[in-house]
């Protein structure tokens, strides 16, 4: 999904992450994707899945404007199924509505809608 390429300290101090599925390159201070970073690794234990949830969490702070700070507040302290929780929560702002995230209730339609379908 997404990968990332750490920039010669002494040249540049910030960390660019591509993202091949979307077709782009997020620019960040490497101080802040080390501190985002390292907090996704101690919840999750898994480096993949640390650096994509980090990769997705700076697309979420670029989209709805808050700062990485704000977001990492809301965050710290959570366990592992609060921090996706949180995570859908935001990403659910961004997508489609018909593309839901964490979401396992099947809509019934009203049942005056449904008897006028025809199967």
């Amino acid at each position: 999904m997404s990968s990332v390429n750490d920039i010669n300290p002494s040249v540049d101090l910030t960390v660019r992450i591509f993202d091949n599925f979307y077709q782009s390159t997020i620019d960040v201070p490497v101080n802040e994707y080390d501190v985002v970073y390292s907090f996704f690794q101690s919840v999750f234990k898994d480096p993949a899945s640390a650096k994509n949830l980090a990769a997705v969490f700076f697309r979420i702070s670029i989209a709805t404007g808050i700062p990485i700070e704000t977001l990492m507040t809301q965050v710290t302290g959570q366990t592992a199924i609060q921090v996706t929780n949180t995570l859908a929560y935001y990403l659910n702002g961004l997508r489609s509505p018909s593309t839901l995230l964490g979401y396992n209730a099947v809509a019934t339609p009203n049942s005056y809608v449904a008897r006028n379908v025809a199967i």
